[in-house]
């Protein structure tokens, strides 16, 4: 996954081949914010700017510039997957929330 980190801010990192420059796109706000730059430093900078210029916004208008998260989400998945994760949980000696968080975990770790 092509990810810039500043300031405890995750970014998305695409190439757009009209532009021929990278763009990058801020996760996890509770708004857009995005910036182009041709080269790593730049676009360490430019990320830096849109950062900047997005929270400055939130302050004046009194808003949390992160989305929040509630810690609960739906996962559907097949009714084979389900049983195969209900087997591994007990196996395990767990329940399939935690076979699961350990599974997501080790993910967005690794």
């Amino acid at each position: 996954m092509n990810v810039m980190n500043i300031d405890g801010y995750s970014a998305k990192i695409e190439y757009d081949p009209e532009l021929d420059m990278f763009r990058g796109e801020i996760l996890g706000l509770n708004g857009g914010a995005d910036f182009y730059g041709k080269n790593p430093k730049e676009l360490r900078s430019e990320f830096k700017k849109s950062l900047e210029v997005f929270l400055a916004v939130c302050r004046e208008k009194h808003l949390e510039p992160r989305r929040h998260f509630s810690g609960k989400f739906n996962l559907r998945i097949s009714p084979e997957l389900h049983e195969q994760l209900a087997i591994a949980a007990q196996a395990a000696g767990m329940s399939i929330n935690t076979l699961a968080q350990e599974a997501l975990r080790a993910r967005v770790a690794g």
